[in-house]
């Protein structure tokens, strides 16, 4: 019976698989996403007749309707994807079945959470399940360009004067040692996420012929200016509440020093800022503000200096610095070698949620329930989330999918063959020191 099960869910997630749903800045194919959602009302007929939905240029908006009058309940996730490129074990777009495993673009981002979230209440609802309070879905078709639905949505939302108690969407996930020397499979909630503002960076000059090349050339001084970025200090390395309250959860599942070290955060914080970076990047940018330099341009002959060369960084800021005093910062640097910043997208600021809330305990209960052997760990995500827009008409922006993955899964994720397991018992060691999350 658990084996029929099983093989149902895969197929129906392969299914929303195979329909492709990439989303492009430049162009927007509002077919396709019409078609993945006549297949969602296909695969969850009780659910779509059931509710009230609102198509906003390809993002739905589902409203079920409960029985009391307690604040509502919103869950999201998108069912845009990235695009697949090449070198699959697998057809990208085939939603294969294999390996105990579904295969494609969208089975971790996010469409897999999407199948879940629907799939609960659909066979809730077939079970006459009634909630008590209304009970909101939110997908959405441009997460991974603009947020442009989820930000639209929820102005419409704040417009009609609806706040709600909890919104859950993607971000972490259920890891086995989220960090080294963590024993044991850790649920890692998301309760807020770095901003995230693109930044262009130019150097400019008169040009002229290679053979005679003068110093500082543009180029030049854009190397200067990364090397210095990844060697300075300009973003404060601070252990926020949030960061304390995730080392002290994680330090539970540690022996030896570090379990010391890590369960006393606040006693040891100048120590843990210093080591934490060395440990790895990842650790790292739980502490302070990142620039990731993405895209370069200069002359297009091999023998021309530039009259203009320019990259691009992608700042994902911390709370405690902030967008504005991050790219601040970075631009002050950035003149001492004659270097302009241009602000390409400053980045939505959005705030963290409380980890003591009855929110937080609320999910925390489902994943106990679910995974009793599982422990439960707030954290900050590095990646953006379409979340980060219902901030302005809810308190407790809560990010987590209720999948169990390997570094393995969680490297596929914007990369090569994303997969799913479709027994939820299945995990392998992560080594990354990372906890998930998208953009």
């Amino acid at each position: 019976m658990a084996d029929t099960r099983a093989n149902t869910y895969a197929e129906r997630l392969s299914r929303m698989i195979q329909v492709e749903t990439v989303s492009q800045n430049d162009c927007f194919d509002r077919a396709k996403f019409d078609c993945f959602h006549s297949l969602l009302k296909e695969l969850f007929p009780t659910l779509f007749s059931r509710a009230q939905v609102e198509n906003f240029d390809g993002s739905l908006l589902l409203r079920l309707c409960g029985t009391g009058s307690g604040a509502p309940i919103l869950l999201m996730n998108h069912h845009d994807v990235v695009e697949a490129g090449e070198d699959w074990k697998y057809p990208p777009f085939s939603g294969k079945i294999a390996e105990g495993r579904v295969w494609g673009r969208g089975t971790l981002d996010t469409k897999g959470g999407l199948w879940a979230m629907l799939q609960a209440c659909e066979e809730l609802l077939c079970e006459d399940f009634t909630p008590n309070c209304d009970l909101y879905f939110l997908t959405t078709c441009n997460e991974e360009t603009s947020g442009a639905g989820a930000d639209r949505i929820s102005r419409e939302l704040e417009a009609r004067g609806i706040r709600f108690s909890l919104v859950l969407d993607e971000g972490g996930m259920i890891l086995d040692e989220p960090i080294g020397g963590v024993k044991g499979q850790y649920a890692m909630v998301g309760v807020g996420e770095k901003g995230c503002a693109d930044l262009k960076f130019i150097a400019r000059s008169a040009g002229g012929h290679a053979s005679t090349p003068p110093k500082n050339s543009p180029l030049v001084r854009l190397g200067k200016f990364m090397t210095a970025v990844e060697k300075s200090n300009i973003f404060k390395a601070e252990l926020s509440p949030t960061v304390r309250a995730t080392l002290k959860s994680l330090s539970t599942s540690m022996s030896g020093p570090m379990k010391f070290f890590l369960g006393h955060p606040t006693l040891f914080a100048p120590l843990l800022t210093r080591v934490m970076p060395v440990v790895s990047s990842a650790a790292g940018a739980m502490l302070k503000t990142t620039v990731a330099f993405t895209m370069a341009s200069g002359s297009e002959g091999t023998n021309v200096l530039p009259s203009e060369a320019w990259v691009v960084g992608n700042m994902r800021y911390s709370h405690h610095q902030g967008g504005k005093r991050s790219v601040e910062a970075v631009m002050r640097l950035a003149k001492k070698y004659d270097v302009e910043t241009v602000v390409l997208s400053g980045g939505v600021d959005s705030p963290l949620s409380p980890h003591d809330s009855e929110a937080f305990k609320l999910v925390t209960r489902a994943v106990k329930a679910t995974y009793p052997t599982v422990k439960v760990a707030p954290y900050v995500m590095n990646a953006a989330s379409d979340s980060r827009f219902l901030s302005r008409i809810c308190d407790n922006c809560l990010r987590f999918a209720p999948f169990v993955i390997s570094d393995e899964q969680l490297a596929s994720v914007h990369g090569i063959d994303e997969n799913v397991d479709l027994d939820r018992r299945n995990s392998r060691k992560n080594d990354n020191d990372v906890f998930g999350g998208s953009n």
